[in-house]
Parts: C-alpha cells; sequence; structure tokens
C-alpha cells in the first residue's frame, strides 16, 4: 500500500540543509545519501552511482532525466541478463528442466527487484500540489494527484513513480477493452489490470448454478469479475476488497457501465453479515512468492496466504447447492513452486470436491516469447476454471 504516515528526506545543495515530504509507491526508505545530478551526469557515474547505494536529484532538463533513465535501465538489463544466462544454460543443459526452474525464477525475481531498486533511484522534487519546475516539463500534477492524493507541500519521489503515475492516467483514460463482452475496464493506479483475458471466456462458458440470486467476488481488483456475472444475470453481487484504490477503481467501472446491483465493501476475503450465496469467485494471485510493490499484489501470494484463507472459509458462506468458480493457472506447477497435489490437498482440507474444471491456453506475448527466461514453463501453462462443491 502507498504510504500513510508522513516521512521526510534531507539532502544538502548550494551550502544550505533542505527538506521535502519523501512519496514511495514501494515503500521504500528514506534514502540516506542524496547527490544533485543533471545534464552533465553521465549514464556510467549515474549507474555506478545508483549500484553504491547513492540516491540522484535531478536539477536539469526533464526530458534529459528521462534519457539517463533509459540508458541505467540498458545497463542493469545488460548486467542482469549475463546474469540470468548462467542459470538458463543449466535449465538447457539440464534433463530435469523441474530442478532447475524455481532457481531460475527466484534468480528472476532478484532481479527484477533489484532492477526496481536502482530505478528508483533518480529522483524529482516538486513545489505543492505536484508542480514540477523543470525546463520542458510536463503539466503532471493532476495525474499526480490522482495518484498519490493531494500534497499541500513540497516533495520528493521517484522518477520511475511519475511515469507509473502517467501510465494508469492512460490506462484510467483510454481502458482495457474486454473483446468478450464487448466492454472496457477502466484500471486506476496500482489496481492490476486485466490485460491477461483468456479466463473472461470460461466465465461466461461455465455453467450457471441453479439458483443464482446473490454471488460474491472475493478480492473484486477492477470489477471485472463481477461485471462477468452482473451480464450473466445475478440479481445481486457483493464484492470485496481490502485495498480502498481497487474499491475505488471498481465503483468507477460498475458506474460507467450502470450496473447498480453490485456492493462494494472493504475486508480481508469474505463480506460481513451476508447471506448464503448461490456462487463465490475468486482470481487470486497465481504465483507462491512475496510481492514487492502494492501492483504486484495482483500476481503474487506469499506463502499462498490468500488462496489458502479463501478455500478455508468459502465453504461456510455457500448456500445449498451453491458452488464455487477459482481461477487459477497452474504456471506455479510448471516452476516447481506447488504441485498439483498440493493444490487438490487444500480442496480436500476445505471441505470443497471438484465438480468440474475448465481448461485454455494462455495468449499473452511471454507466453510466446521464446527469449523469456521462464519460457519453458509459461509454453505449458494452462488457466482453469476449477467448480468446486
Amino acid at each position: 500500500m502507498f504510504q500513510t504516515t508522513k516521512q521526510y528526506v534531507q539532502w544538502q545543495e548550494d551550502g544550505a540543509e533542505q527538506q521535502a515530504r519523501w512519496l514511495s509507491q514501494s515503500g521504500y526508505e528514506v534514502p540516506k545519501r542524496i547527490v544533485i545530478v543533471d545534464d552533465t551526469t553521465t549514464a556510467n557515474e549515474a549507474y555506478r552511482l545508483a549500484n553504491a547505494g547513492t540516491s540522484m536529484l535531478w536539477r536539469g532538463d526533464f526530458h534529459n532525466a528521462k534519457q539517463l533513465l533509459q540508458a541505467i535501465t540498458r545497463r542493469i538489463d545488460k548486467a542482469e541478463k549475463r546474469k540470468l544466462s548462467k542459470v538458463k544454460a543449466k535449465l538447457d543443459n539440464n534433463s530435469e528442466p523441474q530442478q532447475v526452474l524455481p532457481n531460475l525464477f527466484h534468480q528472476n525475481r532478484l532481479a527484477q527487484a533489484q532492477r526496481t531498486r536502482l530505478l528508483s533511484r533518480l529522483l524529482l522534487q516538486f513545489e505543492a500540489n505536484f508542480e514540477l519546475n523543470l525546463r520542458r516539463a510536463p503539466d503532471v500534477s493532476a495525474v499526480c494527484t490522482a495518484a498519490f492524493g493531494e500534497i499541500d507541500e513540497p516533495c520528493v519521489l521517484s522518477f520511475r513513480d511519475l511515469q507509473g503515475a502517467i501510465s494508469a492516467a492512460q490506462w484510467r483514460k483510454k481502458g482495457v477493452p474486454i473483446n468478450a463482452l464487448g466492454v472496457s475496464i477502466y484500471p486506476h493506479y496500482s489496481v492490476f489490470a486485466p490485460t491477461r483475458q483468456e479466463y473472461v471466456q470460461l466465465l461466461l462458458d461455465a455453467p450457471l448454478p441453479e439458483r443464482h440470486d446473490l454471488a460474491l467476488d472475493i478480492g473484486t481488483g477492477t470489477g471485472l469479475l463481477s461485471v462477468i456475472l452482473a451480464k450473466r444475470g445475478f440479481v445481486k453481487i457483493i464484492a470485496t476488497d481490502l485495498n480502498p484504490r481497487a474499491l475505488a477503481c471498481a465503483q468507477d467501472n460498475f458506474q460507467r457501465l450502470a450496473l447498480s446491483n453490485i456492493q462494494l465493501q472493504q475486508v480481508d476475503l469474505f463480506p460481513k453479515d451476508a447471506p448464503l450465496a448461490d456462487l463465490i469467485v475468486c482470481n487470486p494471485p497465481w504465483l507462491p512468492a512475496k510481492p514487492s510493490s502494492p501492483l504486484e499484489y495482483g500476481v503474487y501470494d506469499a506463502n499462498s496466504a490468500m488462496l489458502r484463507g479463501f478455500l478455508a472459509q468459502a465453504k461456510q458462506y455457500l448456500a445449498e447447492g451453491g458452488v464455487i468458480w477459482l481461477i487459477m493457472s497452474d504456471l506455479a506447477e510448471h516452476l516447481n513452486l506447488r504441485s498439483r497435489e498440493q493444490l487438490l490437498s487444500w480442496f480436500d482440507e476445505a471441505g470443497l470436491a471438484v465438480q468440474y474444471r475448465l481448461d485454455t491456453k494462455p495468449t499473452h506475448g511471454k507466453s510466446q516469447d521464446a527469449t523469456d527466461p521462464l519460457y519453458v514453463a509459461r509454453q505449458a501453462e494452462v488457466t482453469s476454471l476449477w467448480c468446486l462443491q
């Protein structure tokens, strides 16, 4: 989650102590070392400073800062490609890839986290209300306010967080077309966008339970699953999420589509004081690993905590004859991070039986990219709708 307590960063500039509020989308600690950099700073120098743990406060042309960040990115990617290629070579030469894939996955995660840390060290200073006083700087006050809230004092944040806010504003403006539904969903800042949509058709194809008065959408995110259920004729839907940004995003999407039969609750997993449901749907994070940013909570679930918590409680919220639709990829199984036997045992422990399963193959870019370090697992991946009773 985005930080809620105020923190301040200090640095020396022009012989005086300076201070501004510190903002970090990824929850990074206040920088301990800051140097002033500008148009004369080379990419090699900036890369060296970032690796040394030094943050850099930009004082030059805005577009030059953007180019510098791109140059640092190329150096990071080149270094990490060398590291990952050594691990991948072991995979290519190993007759039992399942022994190598978990290590490759964790190495890739470490590389991603290190990449984010290094790129976050190029900083920008804003005046109150996100006024950016740099040459050729765009007016970003509206997109920053939408992402971070109103700030009536000077603040410092990373260039990368600004780029994230600008990208989120574009998502929110243009939307993500959901082709199978003929509608668009509009993600907000720090809410996972439904760019992978193979599971949408599964939800449209699955047989409805005999009664479909009430459905629960657990971990609604953008609200897409609730939209599908409303389109399929459920009388009432209760959608839950712990993230207030997700709830605001879902409400925005429901209003855009004129859906008035969906109630939102900010809770962890299941709603309070709800009647028993005819259908419970959940699309939990698919990979059992620790998220490193708020956005990654849509992908990574440390120790499968959300999945296991959902399964352990779901039965008590089901009406007689009700069913659960669980949307899951088996990528974790191909990466040897979780076995099919483990998943089935969690079903059994929760008192749930598999009624049927619908499968589909992913079509997203990484599943077709042979240069991706995890391609062996991605090409074997299957996304499923598990119907549980």
